[in-house]
């Protein structure tokens, strides 16, 4: 039978207090702490209490400091803002999962999204659909569409009308987007698959080509996840209105509020096109390039022997080859159409081009080739002049800001593996001297005014002192990366300004076949929003993967894997979204 270890009570000294606490040797540094926190209310990450051989960590033994009966250990920190260093009672009850309903707890933190259940050959929709809802803007401004689905089979309590779908099939009147806005609610408030009928009803009702049968007579045929994603982007785009200020022909804002396209907002850019004659006598004629400008939803990666990585192939998106006649020649030429982007989305799709038609074999088939895809993509060398002079200044601002963070963080790590050393140093000098020599930790340390730590002559700094440094060179980072923004930029909201992106979501294709084979997709995770901030917490850097109905976490590496070069899953969608930079709010002095 072991024996109990023998608490004894010690005191902490805090802002001229002293506070007796029980200590019981066999716990660790990080119970202490909870203990100090109820007495005081500084929070455990918060404190610093110095004991023998430094400052007290959460994984100390107790047993190995030393303390004796009635010791007195100082303690510097201060509570959070707004906690006022008291204790309350939890405003809200707490509540247990058994406890909520199914729709309460899919809405907690860390919750599993629902998954999409398969009704046959139907992975592609779920993909897509999947990484669409990973775009918050449009799950909000889909809540407010007020368009209602065919026969009542709008649900706005999360049920639907089993009799009605049976009907649907007849009626051609049916809304995509309201049939879109009600799956999405009915997701939200389960963790479990979910059967997308009406939807998938809707959609073949909307576009008979995904009602297409299977060859072998059993079934629906698989169809292409990209077409999927195109015709339901198109219907939003008709359908799904925000207020805005409309662009120009220059791209700037109008000034003029107005119903305006959510997707023309968010994710469509616009190019600036030139169509030029390849033949030199065409030029020599007398003959102009033509000017022109189109709407983009998506931009296209062609894959060729050629193309190892993303940016080779939306280069080769960027130039494409026409025949027409020309006037000035009397007869048909070639022509090169040459692109540049002159409006950048928040939201950017690329579509890798993997699925042509076989002239030989009369159908189509898949180009299996491998091409790299980054996390974060620099777009500004596919733009025009014009933008490019708007965007370089920030992006770049960017890119320098982020290397000062680095070069801080990297500091820190030395000085406290510095610090370590010097503890490790002043220990063995201690466990070397005479016996009456050794005391305890704060009797060999001092407080200099600047409220460093100050140990044989080396100074260094407090962990509150570096965030308390870090948090200041944020704020003017911040400040001098707003005021870089361009103006005219700066009043299109959904417009990136900063040329870079940042990959959120990928649509895979698993298979050697473009009519067969099967689609998933992964979303990064989001930071789950606090609920007094309204903020969303920083992410962790992980994903999910959406497999139909099963859905499962995985690592950042497994996205680098999604490259292609065989059978296994390759990337055919991309959704990138402009990082984040700062608001007028946050640079508020």
């Amino acid at each position: 039978m072991t024996a109990r270890v023998k608490q004894k009570a010690v005191f902490v000294k805090h802002q001229g207090k002293r506070h007796e606490v029980e200590l019981d040797p066999s716990s660790t540094g990080e119970t202490f702490k909870y203990q100090v926190y109820s007495l005081t209310g500084v929070e455990p990450e918060r404190q610093k209490i110095l004991v023998k051989g430094g400052q007290l960590k959460d994984e100390t033994d107790l047993s190995t400091i030393g303390a004796k009966p009635g010791q007195t250990f100082m303690m510097m920190g201060t509570p959070s803002a707004g906690s006022g260093g008291a204790l309350e009672r939890p405003k809200e009850k707490m509540r247990f999962m058994e406890d909520m309903t199914e729709a309460e707890a899919a809405m907690q933190e860390g919750a599993t999204p629902a998954g999409l259940q398969n009704l046959g050959n139907t992975c592609y929709l779920n993909s897509t659909l999947q990484t669409l809802r990973s775009v918050p803007e449009l799950q909000d401004e889909l809540l407010k569409y007020s368009g209602s689905t065919i026969g009542g089979a709008s649900s706005s309590s999360g049920g639907f009308d089993l009799s009605s779908f049976t009907n649907q099939a007849t009626e051609p009147q049916i809304d995509l987007t309201a049939s879109l806005r009600d799956l999405y609610k009915q997701m939200s408030g389960t963790q479990e698959g979910f059967p997308p009928l009406i939807f998938l009803n809707a959609l073949r009702t909307a576009f008979p080509q995904f009602a297409q049968k299977s060859k072998t007579g059993h079934g629906y045929a698989q169809q292409d996840a990209e077409e999927a994603w195109s015709q339901i982007v198109s219907q939003l785009r008709s359908k799904l209105k925000i207020k805005g200020t409309p662009t120009n022909e220059e791209g700037t804002a109008s000034g003029q509020v107005a119903d305006i396209s959510f997707i023309d907002r968010y994710l469509a850019g616009r190019f600036e096109s030139s169509l030029e004659c390849d033949d030199p006598a065409a030029k020599e004629a007398g003959e102009e390039p033509i000017k022109g400008e189109d709407v983009f939803l998506k931009l296209d990666c062609h894959i060729n022997k050629d193309t190892n990585h993303l940016r080779d192939g939306i280069l080769a998106g960027l130039e494409e080859k026409l025949e027409k006649n020309s006037q000035t020649l009397g007869r048909d030429c070639m022509y090169t159409k040459r692109s540049r982007i002159a409006r950048l989305p928040k939201y950017l799709t690329v579509h890798f081009v993997r699925f042509f038609w076989k002239r030989e074999a009369q159908k189509k088939a898949k180009i299996m080739r491998k091409v790299t895809f980054p996390s974060e993509i620099d777009v500004v060398e596919y733009c025009t002049e014009t933008l490019r002079k708007q965007l370089v200044p920030v992006r770049d601002k960017v890119r320098e800001v982020r290397k000062d963070e680095e070069d801080v963080m990297r500091a820190r790590k030395r000085q406290k593996l510095a610090h370590k050393q010097e503890e490790d140093r002043q220990k063995e000098a201690k466990a070397s001297g005479p016996a009456d020599e050794k005391v305890s930790g704060p009797e060999k340390k001092e407080e200099t005014e600047g409220g460093e730590t100050q140990i044989a002559d080396a100074v260094f700094k407090t962990d509150a002192e570096y965030d308390a440094e870090r948090a200041a060179s944020i704020l003017l980072a911040k400040k001098e990366l707003f005021a870089l923004i361009n103006p005219e930029l700066a009043k299109d909201e959904g417009a990136n300004k900063s040329g870079l992106y940042e990959l959120r979501g990928v649509v895979t294709h698993q298979g050697a076949s473009a009519d067969s084979g099967h689609y998933t997709s992964y979303v990064k995770k989001q930071g789950a929003v606090d609920a007094h901030t309204g903020k969303r917490k920083e992410e962790d850097g992980r994903w999910w993967w959406f497999n139909d109905d099963k859905v499962s976490e995985v690592d950042a590496e497994k996205i680098e894997s999604l490259s292609g070069g065989g059978e296994s899953h390759s990337a055919l969608i991309l959704l990138y979204r402009a990082i984040e930079l700062p608001t007028a709010e946050e640079v508020k002095d």
